[in-house]
């Protein structure tokens, strides 16, 4: 099978994912609560007989459940997933509004992660039982072990409160404003716009909450780099790479660390989508508008429209990234193709 065989054959495999997970949400919307109206307009609403009636004919609800589903899809593909109890507006603009900010955060976590996890990892390998491998395995068990909710208020007491290094929460310094929308990300749009006051201020906010964000995902892939490359330097290829006179730093790149990156690319794309969805508690801490924090304000306020829009949108972002990953995978170990 080649290549893009194997990349069709993934693509029509998320079709009935992505229908799954439709049909999950719309049993949920007519479960909890009850009546379905109930879950779809807020409280007020439900007082207007012209809303209700308007509302009805919109979703299908006089219609047979089958049909409701259809209806429910076809709103879907149009963009519509019904409107914000809290925010008043459609929650397709709601999250086109938030979702720049968590990309934006998840993806200086991930590449923080990888710049320090990957060497760790390296390094942890090679120097398996040494005083530096007991330091960088300690480094990760406080990573996998502190909950961002409390080593989020830490950093901000010490680097904000105590040591005002790095300015407090919030995606840019409220005297300023935020750059032309182009992309929705700070540090791209204002690096567009020429803005260089707006970068560097988006830039230091965003240090602490990836830094706090990316430490669990650090710690994870130094884990997994080490163990990999562990397992991977004790094969006898290995051995007859390095009795050929090859530089040990080629015999650790190109034989070792290549090989090591099936699991590490599982770990790199699981946690990539983690960042993207376990960022509710950074960002509420941080005060980071991202759709983690709009998710929990959803919550509270019981936004059910709000609250299956950001989950179906994080269901789509999993099938997307993982996606990613199978296709990663095939480019890496052309055997994987076949299967």
């Amino acid at each position: 099978m080649g290549l893009i065989s194997h990349i069709i054959r993934r693509l029509l495999l998320i079709i009935p994912m992505v229908i799954g997970v439709t049909l999950l949400l719309f049993i949920v919307t007519h479960i909890v609560p009850s009546d379905p109206l109930a879950a779809i307009l807020p409280e007020k609403s439900l007082e207007s007989p012209e809303i209700v009636a308007v509302t009805t004919a919109k979703w299908g609800l006089d219609k047979p459940l089958h049909i409701q589903y259809l209806v429910y899809l076809n709103n879907l593909l149009h963009g519509d997933m019904g409107t914000s109890f809290k925010t008043k507006n459609a929650v397709t603009l709601d999250l086109a509004t938030f979702l720049p900010a968590t990309i934006e955060l998840s993806i200086a976590s991930f590449i923080f992660a990888i710049a320090v996890g990957l060497p760790l990892g390296i390094i942890s390998a090679l120097k398996s039982g040494s005083f530096v491998d007991q330091i960088t395995r300690i480094f990760s068990l406080l990573g996998a072990s502190m909950p961002p909710f409390w080593s989020g208020l830490i950093v901000l007491f010490l680097f904000y409160y105590k040591i005002p290094i790095f300015p407090g929460p919030g995606r840019i310094d409220a005297r300023l404003s935020a750059p032309p929308t182009i992309t929705g990300l700070f540090l791209t749009d204002s690096l567009l716009a020429g803005d260089w006051t707006a970068f560097w201020s988006s830039l230091s906010h965003l240090i602490l909450p990836a830094m706090i964000l990316g430490w669990f995902e650090l710690a994870l892939i130094a884990r997994i780099t080490r163990s990999s490359l562990l397992e991977i330097m004790s094969q006898d290829y290995i051995r007859t790479a390095r009795s050929k006179g090859l530089k040990e730093r080629t015999v650790i790149i190109r034989h070792g660390l290549r090989n090591a990156l099936i699991p590490l690319v599982t770990i790199l794309g699981l946690a990539f989508a983690g960042l993207m969805s376990g960022a509710i508690t950074t960002e509420t801490i941080f005060a980071w508008p991202g759709i983690g924090r709009y998710a929990v304000l959803a919550a509270t306020n019981l936004d059910f429209p709000a609250i299956m829009g950001v989950t179906l949108v994080i269901a789509l972002l999993y099938m997307l990234i993982n996606l990613l990953v199978d296709i990663t995978y095939a480019v890496i170990d052309p055997r994987i193709r076949e299967t």
